[in-house]
């Protein structure tokens, strides 16, 4: 039966590898297929997975790196200490992943130094170098800034190591080590949980073999309103909720709020009030003390009257209730047998996508929102979605609904993704398409210069199609390491918009004149090298990619070469 796991593993591996049109040795590909598994019910998108590989050499054992404060991804740019209040959970995922069939010590003994090294929350980054790449060291860095700056919120800190191989079995002395390695994290890190898990064939293959349920049931009070067509108002028991919005191990069901527009606030005095009235019932009902929910479906029936069937539900507003009623509930089992309480649940099938956006932003207008969080319900990022689909490329203006599909990963933009080019090429700046993205986005001013509607579509899809084909060649070429490719990616794309426009400041008419056939190899060749040699001139961190120097040094090198 083991050996059977290995084999239908293997072939499980090479299958995935050839749908995905990826260019990678396995053992590289089993890295990225790793924490795909690990990490799938975060719901990252392939660009967030591939994010946090280290890259093959001085990655002290960790293979990929991921940072989350209440289940979100950190990214480099964001502010975490002003965007969570209270009571927030830090988990920093550390996977290393090994296409053999068995589980060693060696790997958890590098882990270990690692973390004796860069748990010190005083660490000098310069110590390390050379020791430990950049993207390990910045990982590190992340880590310590977010703990830090979340302090006086009491966080609740997890660290949890994933060792994932063929492996069947797990020899003592490895458990052994993995053992030491969480007494060395607990020794660093007074306070914290941490955990190692190990995954081998057996695990990956049932992982993989796991369905997404698309269809979800919920137990209603009485029989539902229904105005028109498949509209659905009713009153559900609170402990009925929580059940729908629970997976069997006692997790938020993320991905069904994937198209909710306001993140969970924390300890709020809304959300206070919220976890008041559930913990101290009075003579209200609950439903008269809350605005409820609304869920948008692709299709919904009430077939028995006390029930609703719900296919492909998106909870679109309500995240702020339905966290403090999955909060309440986990802490509370004994209450769910006895709750009598209702919430109030509208389900509604937009009629198209115009109508579901507006659904989104209406019932999101009530309370402050970041003003990016609702960008991606703009009418040009449907019309960039329509533009891009027949010619090849999915705009995944809805996070993740394209790798639902089972679109390739190189196929799928992200609306990161689009944003970093756009940043790079129309603004000239990939400095900070590499360094800042998301906090770009929130200036009004930005983001109507990247997002006009006056904006030729074909820009778009000539800067996300080249975009791709850098970072491809990038892969492909095997000489650069992921932070590298990470680092001078978009200035590639950058150079090699300047030479097809034949101007240092591309536009966006410009760029909509161009087509697939215009960027050739040896624009593609110049643009790589030329910033890689500049970019490894200047001492080809990090650093410098996040600084003006390499596009300084690019523009100067493009008016001596090609007087643009």
């Amino acid at each position: 039966m083991s050996k059977n796991n290995q084999i239908l593993l293997d072939e499980i591996i090479k299958q995935e590898m050839n749908a995905f049109e990826e260019d990678l040795s396995l053992s590289d590909f089993f890295e990225f297929y790793s924490a795909l598994q690990v990490l799938k019910d975060y719901e990252l998108s392939y660009d967030e997975i591939s994010s946090g590989i280290c890259g093959k050499s001085h990655d002290g054992g960790a293979d990929s790196i991921y940072l989350f404060v209440n289940g979100d991804l950190v990214k480099e740019d964001e502010e975490t200490s002003t965007k969570y209040k209270k009571n927030v959970d830090i988990e920093l995922v550390l996977i290393q992943s090994k296409y053999e069939n068995s589980f060693s010590e060696e790997p958890l003994l590098k882990i270990s130094r690692l973390c004796r090294s860069l748990f010190d929350l005083d660490f000098d980054r310069q110590d390390y170098e050379g020791r430990y790449n950049d993207h390990v060291l910045s990982a590190f860095e992340l880590f310590r800034n977010t703990y830090v700056g979340l302090i006086t919120k009491k966080p609740k800190l997890k660290i949890s190591i994933y060792y994932v191989s063929k492996g069947v079995d797990v020899h003592p002395n490895v458990r052994g080590q993995a053992e030491d390695l969480t007494d060395d994290v607990k020794e660093k890190l007074p306070g914290a949980e941490s955990e190692v898990f190990f995954l081998g064939a057996e695990a990956l293959v049932k992982m993989t073999q796991e369905r997404p349920n698309d269809v979800f049931r919920l137990n209603i009070s009485e029989s539902p309103l229904s105005t028109s067509g498949q509209v659905f108002i009713a009153l559900s028991n609170l402990a009925e909720y929580y059940k729908f919005i629970t997976d069997d191990h006692g997790k938020l069901i993320r991905h069904i709020f994937e198209s909710n527009v306001r993140d969970y606030q924390g300890k709020t005095n809304v959300n206070n009030e919220i976890q008041n009235t559930l913990e101290n019932p009075g003579g209200e009902e609950f439903w008269w003390l809350n605005n409820g929910v609304t869920i948008l479906a692709s299709e919904v029936a009430a077939p028995g009257g006390k029930e609703l069937v719900v296919h492909n539900p998106e909870i679109v507003n309500g995240l702020q209730t339905s966290s403090e009623i999955h909060r309440f509930y986990k802490s509370n089992q004994g209450r769910i047998e006895t709750e009598k309480r209702d919430i109030l649940i509208r389900v509604i099938v937009p009629e198209s996508e115009e109508t579901r956006d507006r659904i989104i932003r209406a019932t999101n207008s009530q309370t402050p929102i970041p003003k990016s969080s609702l960008r991606a319900t703009d009418q040009v990022h449907r019309q960039i979605e329509d533009y891009l689909k027949p010619r090849g490329l999915y705009y995944d203006r809805r996070k993740n609904f394209y790798k639902n599909e089972g679109k390739k990963p190189k196929e799928i933009i992200s609306v990161p993704f689009m944003s970093q080019c756009l940043i790079s090429t129309l603004m000239q700046k990939p400095d900070f398409a590499r360094a800042r993205p998301s906090t770009l986005l929130e200036d009004d001013e930005s983001y109507e210069k990247l997002f006009h509607k006056n904006n030729e579509l074909n820009a778009y899809y000539i800067v996300s199609l080249f975009g791709r084909r850098i970072e491809d060649n990038l892969k492909v070429a095997k000489k650069y390491t992921a932070t590298e490719i990470t680092d001078i990616k978009f200035y590639g794309l950058y150079v090699a918009s300047c030479l097809m426009v034949n101007s240092l400041y591309p536009g966006s008419k410009k760029l909509a004149e161009l087509n697939s056939n215009s960027l050739t190899g040896e624009i593609i060749n110049y643009a790589i090298e030329t910033t890689y040699d500049i970019y490894r001139a200047l001492g080809g961190t990090d650093k410098i990619a996040k600084g003006p120097k390499l596009r300084e040094a690019l523009m100067s090198k493009l008016r001596e070469d090609k007087q643009l």
